[in-house]
């Protein structure tokens, strides 16, 4: 089936913002959380979702959308199935790149670096701080697993359901956990007109981390 419009034409040309070297903190994680607040206070839809980009046994890209839960020193912050396909992945290669676009503010942020287990009381403390539902979700959902159907699913969280009713503290399966993306490279793009967009880049070397700015 032919589309309705020639996505060949679809184009905006960026002209909200500018991204210099005297305008960006030293720490790339610090302005980071500077643009990040920035994209909160526009009210950007789903400002904390990031692409994760992990490698397959067969060396081949895969990438979902997940959401970031914690941003510090230490580094990027999500949480998940730990035998899904990602955590599979991550086991096997503990490397990713995650990165963030906001169109509202024409701007895309490309982490990358290794990636650890967040540490159990950080996994523990984020899991209960979630609506019972989702804590049960988490028990239930064998996640990357095929399933039969919607209703083997259903009757599987009804089961745990019925487990954990009453129960005052739900535990967190040893199956679920967190990650940390821990990064080496985070580069900011800001959209500019003519395509000529600003991309300013920080790479960590020798402990210390190096700005550059890139051709667009």
């Amino acid at each position: 089936m032919a589309l309705s419009q020639n996505i060949a034409d679809i184009r905006t040309n960026y002209t909200k913002q500018e991204l210099t070297e005297a305008s960006v903190l030293q720490h790339p994680i610090q302005q980071f959380q500077v643009w990040l607040e920035q994209a909160i206070s526009a009210e950007v839809q789903e400002p904390t979702a990031l692409v994760l980009s992990t490698v397959s046994a067969e060396g081949k890209p895969s990438a979902r959308v997940v959401l970031l839960k914690e941003i510090n020193e230490n580094g990027f912050t999500f949480f998940t199935n730990y035998s899904s396909r990602k955590g599979q992945e991550l086991e096997q290669n503990p490397y990713a790149s995650i990165t963030f676009f906001w169109p509202a503010l024409e701007r895309q942020v490309r982490v990358e670096g290794s990636v650890v287990k967040a540490p159990a009381a950080v996994s523990d403390a984020y899991f209960h701080s979630r609506p019972v539902g989702s804590q049960i979700g988490a028990w239930a959902s064998p996640q990357s697993q095929v399933i039969k159907s919607r209703e083997e699913l259903q009757q599987t969280e009804e089961v745990y359901a019925s487990k954990f009713s009453g129960t005052e503290v739900i535990p967190r399966p040893e199956h679920w956990g967190g990650y940390t993306l821990v990064p080496t490279r985070i580069e900011f793009w800001q959209g500019r007109p003519n395509r000529l967009h600003d991309r300013i880049v920080y790479k960590l070397t020798d402990g210390n981390w190096q700005l550059n700015r890139l051709a667009p």
